[in-house]
């Protein structure tokens, strides 16, 4: 008889992966990104185990978007007091906050609940071509397409 495998905390292994956002599209990177988190690149996924890999995002902020997006898309957030919304262009989150921009598209494409904020952790973004993991000795990740 044969049984479905299920995977849990005892048998899941986790890679580090380094991901190069320079010349990429923001949605594409996004949602390439979110399925690596989820685990849906290996075979052993189970819709409600994290089993996904840790990412690190290098150079955020040279990050494409397509079309008018750079001056007409609009980043939105509020203080949770009366009149306190504010709003930033794509432009200016790209070249002040490029880290914030790419986790809001991330998180965006992953599960909303407990289990969605777990695999948002193992979300890492840095602008420059640096960042502070190669103790992990993260693996070079080639995007499709």
């Amino acid at each position: 008889m044969r049984t479905t495998f299920m995977a849990n905390e005892a048998n899941i292994e986790r890679k580090w992966l380094v991901v190069d956002a320079e010349g990429k599209r923001l949605g594409r990177l996004a949602s390439e990104v979110a399925a690596i988190l989820r685990g849906k690149h290996k075979p052993t996924y189970t819709p409600h185990a994290d089993t996904g890999d840790h990412v690190i995002i290098i150079n955020a902020g040279k990050i494409e978007l397509s079309g008018k997006k750079l001056t007409d898309k609009t980043y939105y957030r509020h203080s949770n007091h009366p009149g306190g919304i504010k709003s930033r262009s794509a432009n200016e989150m790209r070249t002040k906050y490029p880290e914030q921009m790419l986790e809001l598209a991330v998180k965006g494409m992953l599960p909303n609940g407990p289990l969605g904020r777990k695999m948002g952790k193992k979300l890492h973004v840095f602008g420059g071509a640096e960042h502070n993991h190669q103790a992990q000795k993260p693996e070079v990740y080639e995007l499709r397409g």
